[in-house]
């Protein structure tokens, strides 16, 4: 090899060298960016949109409907909201005189999963059932406010019912009452009242964390601490009930959707959060 040969073969070798780095981190870029665009996408797409469905201000969004009372009239301002959370209060009640209060959202849901953080504080009103001691419950698929009786203590719907327990004993919560309606579970129609979830006891003033998932009338699940405690489908009226009094004969006997309602039964309760994200058909 001659010395001209040489010096050009070493010049070119240099310059490769030089471009290496600039290569190196070229590739670099195109790895990380590829990357970061792989990571990215599915964080996107299983991004949950949770809607607050109480916006820890004010009832905007809700209406009261009371048991002999028109719709609109809060009776007693029993809804309130203070310090950012949502109470059912009974300061303004000398009696209780069943005066059985809903709290309905404004739009009808189907397909979701409800949370909300409640607790049960204070002593119950006086001439309170005894039964509804620490009782409140989340109504699910009910009729709309605007077609209950005016005289009506409940609106036909599911209730996932919410119990404190007492100072002994067990008192399962997010069980599930039907009034006005009926449910199927494992296969067979259940005409009775109510049925007990497998949840804990949770006594005293203490926060609990409530979901249930709502799959139109094909499934209905209610879940604490990340469990299934409880579990049915076909939910529908019950035509002889006194609550399908108010409802159009007519109507489709199965429930794929309704509103949400907050119940009133005579015990003060507290909720700091009550969130859903619409779930696909």
């Amino acid at each position: 090899m001659s010395k001209v040969e040489s010096t050009e073969q070493l010049a070119r070798t240099s310059n490769m060298m030089t471009a290496m780095p600039r290569f190196s981190s070229l590739c670099s870029l195109i790895i990380a960016g590829t990357l970061l665009a792989c990571s990215s996408e599915p964080q996107s797409k299983g991004r949950e949109e949770w809607i607050q469905l109480f916006n820890g201000k004010d009832l905007s969004g809700w209406q009261a409907k009371f048991s002999g009372h028109e719709l609109g009239d809060n009776y007693a301002n029993t809804f309130r909201v203070e310090d950012g959370v949502l109470k059912v209060s009974y300061e303004g009640y000398p009696v209780f005189d069943s005066k059985f209060g809903h709290l309905f959202y404004d739009q009808p849901f189907s397909h979701y999963r409800l949370r909300a953080e409640y607790r049960f504080v204070g002593e119950q009103v006086i001439g309170g059932p005894s039964w509804a001691f620490r009782n409140n419950g989340l109504m699910l698929h009910c009729q709309s406010p605007d077609s209950m009786a005016k005289d009506q203590d409940f609106p036909a719907s599911i209730e996932l019912q919410l119990l404190g327990g007492r100072e002994t004993g067990e008192r399962h919560t997010a069980n599930v009452c039907t009034p006005g309606t009926h449910i199927v579970m494992d296969g067979a129609l259940l005409t009775r009242h109510c049925v007990d979830s497998t949840s804990k006891t949770y006594r005293g003033d203490q926060w609990v964390t409530v979901e249930v998932e709502v799959r139109g009338s094909e499934v209905i699940r209610h879940i604490m601490e990340g469990e299934v405690v409880l579990e049915y489908s076909q939910p529908q009226i019950d035509r002889e009930s006194t609550e399908a009094q108010s409802l159009d004969p007519d109507a489709p006997l199965l429930l794929e959707g309704g509103y949400i309602s907050i119940q009133a039964e005579s015990h003060p309760t507290e909720f700091r959060r009550i969130e859903l994200l619409p779930l696909e058909k």
